[in-house]
C-alpha cells in the first residue's frame, strides 16, 4: 500500500507526468490534422479560384469570338485589299468593311445563302466569291476562313507557293447587269444598255446614269502601237510566213511591255488571218466575240476594276452570279489618312 501511495503523491506533485504526456501528444495530433486540413481546404478553394479565373478568361475569349464570327459572318467583315485592280478608288493594304446583311449573308461560309434586302446595283463596288478559286476542301475552307474574320483580315493561312494569299474573293465594281452588252475598243468599256439601241462609251453612259467613278488607264496610245505591229506579226507566224527581222523585233517589244491589252492583240491578230484565209472558222469566231463582247444574263452582275489595265475581272471569266456576291464595300477604316466610305 504504501509504494502506490508513493508513486501516486509522486504523480501528483509531477515527478511522473503520464497523463500529462498522453494528453499532449492528443492536442498536438489533434492540431497537426486540423492544421493539414484547413491548408488542404484552402489549397483546394485556391485551385478551384485558379481555374474559375482561366474557365472564366476562356469563355470570355470564346463568348467575343463568337460575336466576332456572327458580325463578321452576317453583318459587316473587315477585308484586306491585296491587289492594285481598284486603284485608286480602294489602294493595296487598305482595310475596308463590307455589308454582307444587304445582300443577304451566307448561313454556313461558302454553302447556304440566305436572302437579302437588296440586289446589287450598277457601279457599287461588290465583293465577290472568284470564279477561278480552286479550293483545297470544304474544311480548310471553312477553317480559313473563319481564321479570317476572328483576326479581322490580319491573318490569311490560304498561300500559294510563294507565300501569297491566293484570292479567294475578289473586290470590283458592278459595272453591267442583266441584260447589257460590253465590248471593248483599244481598253475603253463600251456598253449597250438592256433596251438600248446604241453602243454608249463608259464616260457618256455615266453621264447619262449619273455614275461618278473614274477607271485608270495605264496603256498610253503609244504601247497600242506597238500591240498593233505585234498582233499582225503573230497572225503571220499562225499562218506560216517567214517573218522578217521588223516583225521579230515587234513580237519582242509587245512581250517587254508591262501591261497589254490581249483583247487588242487578239483583234489584230485575227483579222490578219481572216485577210489570207476568209473561211477559217476559228478565226473569224474569236474576232466575232471581240466584237461583239459580253452579255450579261438577268441573274448575274459584270464586274471589272477602276484600274483597268491591271485588273481580271469579267473579261477574263464572265458575268458572276448573283448568289456568289457577298457584300458591298462600306468604308475604308484603315489607314487613317484614307478614312472614308467607298464610291
Amino acid at each position: 500500500m504504501e509504494p502506490f501511495l508513493n508513486l501516486s503523491m509522486k504523480a501528483a506533485r509531477g515527478s511522473v507526468p503520464l497523463m500529462d504526456s498522453t494528453a499532449d501528444r492528443l492536442v498536438r495530433l489533434t492540431e497537426r490534422y486540423l492544421t493539414w486540413r484547413a491548408r488542404r481546404r484552402a489549397t483546394k478553394r485556391y485551385k478551384q479560384k485558379q481555374k474559375g479565373v482561366v474557365r472564366d478568361w476562356i469563355e470570355a475569349f470564346l463568348w467575343a469570338a463568337g460575336v466576332v464570327l456572327l458580325i463578321n459572318q452576317y453583318l459587316f467583315q473587315a477585308y484586306q485589299i491585296p491587289s492594285g485592280s481598284m486603284i485608286s478608288t480602294l489602294n493595296i493594304g487598305d482595310r475596308i468593311f463590307v455589308n454582307k446583311l444587304v445582300y443577304g449573308p451566307e448561313l454556313i461560309p461558302g454553302e447556304v445563302k440566305l436572302p437579302g434586302f437588296a440586289r446589287p446595283q450598277r457601279n457599287e463596288v461588290i465583293i465577290f466569291e472568284n470564279p477561278s478559286y480552286i479550293g483545297k476542301g470544304p474544311l480548310f475552307d471553312i477553317l480559313q476562313r473563319v481564321i479570317y474574320m476572328l483576326t479581322l483580315s490580319l491573318v490569311d493561312i490560304d498561300r500559294d507557293e510563294f507565300g501569297r494569299p491566293r484570292d479567294h474573293f475578289l473586290i470590283k465594281r458592278a459595272v453591267g447587269q442583266g441584260g447589257d452588252r460590253f465590248r471593248i475598243v483599244r481598253g475603253e468599256v463600251e456598253i449597250l444598255a438592256a433596251g438600248a439601241s446604241e453602243w454608249l462609251s463608259e464616260a457618256e453612259f455615266q453621264r447619262l446614269t449619273g455614275s461618278s467613278y473614274t477607271p485608270r488607264r495605264i496603256i498610253t496610245p503609244a504601247d497600242y502601237e506597238v500591240i498593233e505591229r505585234a498582233g499582225v506579226a503573230l497572225g503571220r507566224r499562225d499562218l506560216g510566213f517567214e517573218l522578217t527581222d521588223h516583225e521579230r523585233a515587234s513580237i519582242d517589244a509587245v512581250r517587254a511591255l508591262r501591261y497589254v491589252d490581249p483583247f487588242e492583240l487578239e483583234r489584230h491578230r485575227q483579222r490578219t488571218i481572216l485577210a489570207v484565209e476568209p473561211d477559217n472558222a476559228a478565226a473569224l469566231q474569236r474576232l466575232q466575240f471581240i466584237r461583239t463582247g459580253w452579255y450579261v444574263p438577268y441573274t448575274r452582275v459584270f464586274p471589272m476594276g477602276d484600274n483597268r489595265d491591271n485588273s481580271r475581272d469579267g473579261r477574263y471569266f464572265g458575268a458572276v452570279a448573283r448568289r456568289h456576291v457577298l457584300g458591298r464595300a462600306m468604308f475604308i477604316y484603315w489607314p487613317l489618312a484614307r478614312l472614308g466610305t467607298v464610291r
